[in-house]
């Protein structure tokens, strides 16, 4: 049975497969796709919630710095991009990391890869989802037609969010105002939450809380990508033109307005405040790999899918960084913590026409990434059911418009009905995690494929150096610096040294007689006038410290110690991800001495490793429950029922 587990497909195979059509139902897709085409599916996804929305809050926390996280995200995307790129010119065929694993791996890595990517393309569509349900709502609410008595279209709060945001904001709020804080200072999306918590319709005890728009869109993004590939392509295409040309109008005007003080400090959170952006900015990119997923309806495969993904890459990197200059440079960055940064960039210097047009074509670009993510998740699902790991429905192609439609149909209701209660932050770093796991199999795909001499190759190979040549070095290097210049963090990080909590946290796990200590203590501190005795507004008294003033201040609290600070356990599994990445950083050190791994993919590998461990442990937890929900349902009907299966054949 182990054996069995690990079984492969060979590419001669896969490639035969292709050629007949997979033999279950004889209809094949429509090879209707060039280089141009690619590459505009490839802006498509990548410039979408990455520039209007999440580069705000990157921006705010690692001031005009971020562009550096943009710059090295795009790398280790480029990386990756060759792996991929090299696979699908060996393997031209729909299913992306999924059907690559099952060369390099065999049989149970790729039901995990494409498992994982089920999760990906799913969680990555909910997420566009939310993100155009804001944009739509923001953008109906600015509609001004005094002649017929509009002023602004407004949906309510409760059908605008998920349930979660909303109990959250709810609970947070209560928090804040028993802390002091008055309810004008609270921060709108905290505002927002909690009135669609107190305003929504009730079922018993039950608040009936549900992103409608984020559904509309889905219903209709399924029915475009049900209907083929022509119209997808067509629509793809017009919805690029728009928001680049509204991208390169954003720039030429903003140009003008730029004020370079605003760049001073251009770092003003040091590293950890520019990575601590990464999950945001790199959700910006996985939209490349969805290209790898079209390899069947590409006139060229093995020439155009290389180059569509490096273009794609290469223009969206550009623009990501021009676009962080430009707004780091109009207002602070410590202003940018907002869901629609252009659009209030643009108000912030009285361009409201410019707010206007961010807004619309806001929409236009978020629904052209949920595009290509809803077009390439039922390709996926395609690949498995061929190979007998999914019923043979999902392979289903349909007659008329050459789409796999039942799978479509699927994802759609997959896709909508989470939508509708899901939380941002929570499917943003799963889809993250998800696509960061798919491209490091990818890449080890392509250093166990190496020096196999009896595969057939593509006419696409990653350029070769030879990596223990490097890494070794840079490795060393590394270390040396983290006991040198480093010293301090590095022993903190090895001893496991207790972390204060900030203040948000700290304020909002206090009960009541606790919470009224800290406001006594505050309003006992010598030389603070601005206190008001009467409505000690505490979370942001202790914002207005520095992180000495706060660390003193917390240490003297009349408070327990573990509400104050993160010790032992609870620290050190936080911690979990990034030894897990030295220890894989050593083995791959190894095997570049040992092996002569080419350099390429074996960066690829380790940066996006890298940016897995920053996701923190709760990503990784939520990633595993959703694999081990996959072993269960490969075990009860895949391992069957695979055409690899002997009792099959």
């Amino acid at each position: 049975m182990f054996e069995n587990l690990f079984r492969k497909k060979s590419i001669t195979k896969i490639l035969e497969d292709a050629a007949k059509g997979y033999g279950d139902h004889g209809d094949s897709l429509n090879k209707t796709l060039g280089v141009r085409d690619l590459t505009a599916f490839g802006i498509a996804a990548i410039i979408g919630a990455g520039i209007f929305s999440t580069i705000g809050k990157a921006s705010a926390d690692g001031g005009p710095a971020v562009i550096f996280l943009f710059i090295f995200t795009a790398v280790a995307c480029s990386f990756a991009a060759f792996a991929y790129a090299e696979f699908a010119s060996m393997v031209p065929v729909s299913g992306s990391a999924y059907t690559y694993s099952y060369v390099a791996f065999g049989e149970l890595v790729a039901w995990i890869i494409g498992w994982s990517l089920i999760m990906e393309y799913a969680i990555g569509n909910i997420t566009v989802a939310i993100s155009w349900s804001d944009y739509f709502t923001g953008l109906l609410s600015s509609i001004h037609v005094p002649a017929i008595g509009i002023n602004g279209i407004h949906l309510p709060d409760w059908m605008t969010m998920d349930y979660l945001t909303a109990f959250n904001g709810h609970a947070h709020a209560d928090a804040l105002l028993n802390a002091g804080k008055s309810y004008a200072n609270l921060d709108e999306s905290v505002r927002i939450a909690n009135n669609a918590w107190l305003t929504a319709p009730r079922i018993g005890n039950f608040h009936v809380v549900a992103d409608l728009p984020a559904l509309g869109i889905i219903i209709l993004i399924t029915w475009l990508v049900y209907r083929g590939m022509k119209e997808s392509k067509n629509a793809s295409n017009a919805m690029v033109v728009v928001k680049l040309a509204v991208i390169l109008l954003v720039l030429s005007v903003g140009i003008f307005y730029v004020d370079t003080a605003n760049w001073n400090p251009f770092a003003p959170n040091g590293v950890s405040g520019v990575l601590k952006g990464v999950s945001a900015v790199f959700f910006a990119y996985i939209g490349f790999d969805a290209i790898s997923t079209t390899a069947e309806e590409c006139r060229n495969p093995q020439k155009d899918l290389p180059r569509g993904m490096m273009w794609a890459i290469i223009i969206c990197t550009v623009l990501y960084v021009a676009i962080a200059l430009v707004l780091t440079g109009i207002v602070k960055y410590d202003q940018l913590a907002v869901g629609d940064p252009l659009a209030f960039v643009f108000d912030r210097i009285d361009l409201k026409l410019m707010s206007g047009i961010i807004a619309v074509s806001a929409v236009f670009a978020m629904a052209s990434v949920l595009l290509v993510f809803q077009m390439g998740q039922p390709r996926i699902w395609m690949s498995m059911s061929r190979d007998g790991l999914l019923p043979k429905r999902f392979s289903k192609i349909h007659p008329v418009y050459k789409t796999p439609s039942f799978a479509t149909v699927v994802v759609g209701f997959v896709v909508a009905v989470p939508s509708l209660f899901m939380n941002l932050t929570i499917v943003t770093d799963l889809c993250s995690i998800g696509t960061l796991f798919a491209f490091v199999l990818v890449c080890a795909g392509v250093l166990v494929l190496q020096n196999k001499p009896d595969i057939q190759r593509g006419k696409f190979r990653i350029p070769y150096a030879n990596a223990k040549y490097i890494i070794p070095v840079v490795f060393a290097g590394l270390l040396v610096a983290g006991f040198t210049l480093f010293k301090t963090e590095t022993a903190d990080f090895i001893m496991n040294k207790p972390r204060v909590y900030g203040p948000v946290s700290f304020i909002t796990s206090l009960n009541t007689a606790e919470l009224k200590q800290v406001q006594n203590q505050i309003k006992n501190e010598q030389g603070q006038p601005a206190v008001i005795e009467r409505n000690i507004d505490a979370e942001a008294y202790l914002n207005g410290l520095d992180l000495q003033q706060y660390l003193s201040f917390v240490e003297r609290s009349n408070v327990a110690q573990d509400k104050k600070f993160e010790s032992g356990w609870g620290l050190f599994k936080h911690k979990i991800p990034m030894w897990i990445f030295l220890v894989i950083c050593v083995v791959v050190t190894y095997y570049c001495v040992v092996k002569n791994l080419s350099l390429i993919p074996v960066l690829g590998l380790l940066s996006c490793l890298y940016m897995m461990c920053e996701l923190g442990i709760s990503n990784w937890i939520g990633f595993g429950i959703w694999l081990v929900i996959g072993l269960v349902v490969y075990f009860l009907y895949g391992f069957k029922h695979s055409k690899l299966n002997v009792n099959n054949s």
